[in-house]
């Protein structure tokens, strides 16, 4: 993802709530949310490029990730390797152990990951300098937000997604009568919280946060939800996770924000022995993929003689 917010504890039905958006170039190969073929327990939308994912969920784990901007340090592993290794890892006491010892052979990342239990963050850009090392920790109950920087910066999507989704699980406390009944007819209002996913104003300039890239580029990667012709807002999502059952949806989008489908499952929980799969990123079918190299493609929304900057790859 590029955008995340969510609400950890906080509702009165559903232990953790994620509303996030997928930044990505639209000729990247993607398959949309489903099972994943090779592992039908894994349920989320995937790279076709290297086989891993943004956002994907496996029995009761559950983890997403984002990149970390930073020009010039975009070298190592997918970072949707990160996902997949998560989701299929195994029942260790400490579920993050894995990730832990190979954080830094991966592309910059944040990364947030559920196991049923705890939910806690990891980035391998380390605060207050993003310097080149693991960090992690549990969150408290809370409503928090991360973009492709550190987590609760105060990037001006990134504070505005969080707002309006702390509104709406405020709105579910104040009636929890309907928010803790599974009659379809009580089931959560989310039209809310894909308005604030497709929300496409662009920040003052005087609110963007320097990411080494320049000023205009900086504007077109500003709003929650990015339209551009090569690069843009490839699927907004939101998850909702019970005791009992997780509920998916996923709306994407092609070139320009033209909206191209909508996915909503709903998994049931039972009592999941996890076994560890082992995940190669360089397994999956390699599809032909224009977009752009490792520190990403030029724009065509940028004006020409901005192209040198360029935006990167999620994965």
């Amino acid at each position: 993802m590029c955008l995340i917010a969510l609400a950890w504890r906080t509702h009165p039905r559903y232990r953790l709530v994620l509303a996030a958006n997928r930044d990505e170039f639209h000729a990247r190969p993607t398959l949309p949310l489903d099972a994943w073929r090779d592992d039908p327990g894994v349920i989320g939308g995937r790279d076709a490029l290297h086989g891993g994912g943004w956002l994907a969920l496996r029995g009761r784990r559950l983890a997403a990730v984002t990149n970390v901007r930073r020009p010039g340090d975009d070298t190592g592993r997918t970072r949707g390797a990160l996902v997949a290794e998560f989701v299929r890892g195994g029942s260790d006491a400490d579920p993050l152990a894995a990730i832990a010892r190979d954080a830094m052979t991966f592309r910059p990342f944040n990364l947030l990951a559920y196991d049923g239990r705890t939910l806690s963050f990891a980035t391998n850009r380390a605060e207050p300098r993003g310097e080149a090392r693991f960090a992690r920790h549990a969150f408290e109950p809370g409503v928090h937000g991360v973009s492709n920087g550190a987590l609760d910066a105060p990037w001006p999507k990134t504070r505005a997604l969080t707002a309006r989704l702390a509104a709406w699980s405020a709105i579910a406390a104040s009636r929890p009568d309907d928010a803790t009944n599974d009659a379809t007819d009580h089931a959560p209002d989310l039209a809310p919280l894909f308005a604030a996913l497709g929300d496409t104003a662009i920040a003052p300039d005087a609110s963007l946060p320097d990411t080494g890239i320049d000023l205009e580029l900086e504007r077109f990667l500003s709003p929650a939800f990015i339209r551009g012709e090569r690069y843009g807002t490839r699927a907004s999502t939101v998850v909702l996770i019970a005791d009992d059952h997780a509920r998916i949806v996923e709306r994407r989008f092609g070139p320009e924000g033209v909206f191209e489908g909508e996915t909503d499952l709903r998994v049931a929980f039972e009592d999941v022995t996890f076994e560890s799969v082992a995940f190669e990123d360089v397994a999956f079918e390699s599809l032909p993929f224009e977009g752009a190299p490792i520190e990403g493609a030029p724009l065509d929304d940028v004006a020409p003689e901005r192209q040198s900057q360029r935006a990167e790859p999620m994965e």
